[in-house]
């Protein structure tokens, strides 16, 4: 079984570019309107639209739950050597959990954290950066939207 996503966006290009390196795999399926990533670790059958118009993040955001820190750093570190801004948040209590974390923003708004929980916790702390808006930073929408 794998979990399907299917997300607009504006320039197909980008957005392949964008998602072959976050996913570390080319799509299986490219058209003039759509692409398709299919993963086994995660399972995921992941699909680009193309549209005339996409307004940010249509969704809270989109993650990927690893099984521990050096699993966060590691993804983070592959990112920036690509030329990604990953914006980290190292024990941080958010979403009712303590978690390390970074954020990545694709060419559409959407973001994608990449995070470990350590643990529940019993306040949402709204004072997080995790649930705060964070300032632009090289052309990158950091925005979190993890609480909202």
């Amino acid at each position: 079984m794998k979990m399907h996503v299917g997300i607009n966006v504006t320039n197909l290009n980008k957005s392949i570019e964008f998602y072959s390196k976050i996913f570390n795999v080319e799509p299986v399926k490219v058209k003039p309107d759509y692409a398709k990533f299919l993963l086994d670790y995660p399972g995921l059958n992941f699909t680009l639209n193309l549209k005339d118009e996409v307004s940010g993040n249509q969704v809270g955001h989109f993650g990927f739950q690893v099984e521990n820190l050096q699993e966060v750093l590691q993804h983070k570190e592959r990112l920036e050597k690509l030329g990604f801004f990953a914006r980290e948040e190292m024990d941080v209590t958010c979403c009712y959990a303590t978690q390390d974390k970074f954020w990545v923003t694709d060419p559409d708004g959407n973001e994608w954290e990449f995070f470990y929980t350590k643990g529940d916790a019993e306040n949402m702390e709204t004072d997080s950066a995790c649930c705060t808006t964070q300032p632009e930073k090289e052309e990158t929408k950091t925005s979190s939207s993890c609480c909202s």
